[in-house]
């Protein structure tokens, strides 16, 4: 027998308790569940009477969680999740179980997909369901079996197997150069750089990589996704420093060019994670004995 009705809240009062814990605001959470602020209001007021217990710290600017909310949304937090993965298997029912995998938009779409045919061929009993996340999550928190993230691997909780070192190559449109090849990559400091929001290093690392002493920062324009900066190159507003994997059909059909040549091996890489419970998962296990046979292997020389 479950327990009585005032133990179980409405699902759309815990999501929205759920998101303004992870979020931080009322307007973040009216966003993420397409809610306005005031419907996003109710269900927490809804759920306090409910539950007979203060949850929300109102000030005039903002809305917090009690300590007590706080432990609370820890522990219901799991079973959400629980309830949207049994949910997703019940409505697409395959005999070899489903994969919730998230993936970085690029990669995923660049290097990934166009490997995924090959898996479907030799296991098509296995559903692979992808949604994209931009930033490393709490699996806790997330309906996924597993996730392509960039980093440095170190992400509590979890295993993970290497797919690909990053290796970048600044590229941009030929017209930028006018005509000419700078010899020196110190030329670069002279031209309009495009920068990821997601890599704000990374064109101070390829310089000192490259034995170029920068003072600081280096200048330029950010943008928050690969889609938006490649754009941005093939227009001609500046230098990107892409990975090798973005550019390639770029510079081989002569849109972009690469005037350094080779790319540049620099910190972080690509890896599959997944949390140490889902190890075991069936669909999970095949996924990545597969995806082990199209990654970079380790290299056993220092970096």
């Amino acid at each position: 027998m479950l327990a009585p009705r005032r133990f179980l809240p409405s699902i759309a009062s815990l999501r929205a308790l759920e998101a303004l814990e992870r979020l931080g605001s009322a307007s973040a959470v009216a966003e993420e569940l397409s809610l306005t602020q005031s419907a996003v209001s109710r269900q927490l007021q809804t759920l306090e009477e409910q539950m007979g217990v203060p949850l929300i710290q109102r000030s005039r600017r903002r809305l917090s969680l009690t300590p007590a909310a706080q432990v609370y949304v820890a522990e219901i937090r799991p079973a959400l999740g629980h309830i949207a993965q049994a949910s997703m298997r019940l409505q697409v029912p395959q005999a070899g179980g489903a994969l919730n995998l998230a993936i970085l938009p690029a990669f995923g779409m660049r290097w990934l997909m166009p490997r995924l045919p090959d898996f479907a061929r030799l296991h098509p009993e296995v559903t692979i369901n992808m949604a994209t996340r931009l930033h490393p999550f709490n699996f806790t928190g997330e309906p996924f079996d597993a996730a392509i993230h960039f980093g440095t691997g170190d992400w509590p909780g979890t295993d993970r197997l290497l797919l690909k070192h990053e290796q970048v190559v600044p590229v941009c449109a030929p017209a930028l150069l006018s005509g000419r090849v700078p010899g020196d990559p110190r030329a670069l400091l002279t031209m309009p750089l495009l920068h990821i929001e997601t890599r704000p290093r990374a064109w101070q690392d390829w310089f000192t990589l490259k034995g170029i002493e920068t003072s600081g920062p280096v200048p330029g324009t950010m943008y928050d996704q690969f889609s938006a900066i490649i754009q941005a190159a093939l227009h001609g507003l500046g230098v990107a420093l892409l990975p090798d994997y973005l550019a390639e059909q770029d510079v081989a059909t002569g849109r972009l060019v690469a005037p350094f040549g080779q790319a540049t091996e620099v910190p972080g890489a690509y890896f599959l994670v997944w949390p140490q419970a889902k190890a075991h998962h069936p669909p999970l296990t095949v996924f990545r004995d597969w995806l082990a046979e199209q990654a970079q292997p380790e290299d056993p020389l220092p970096r």
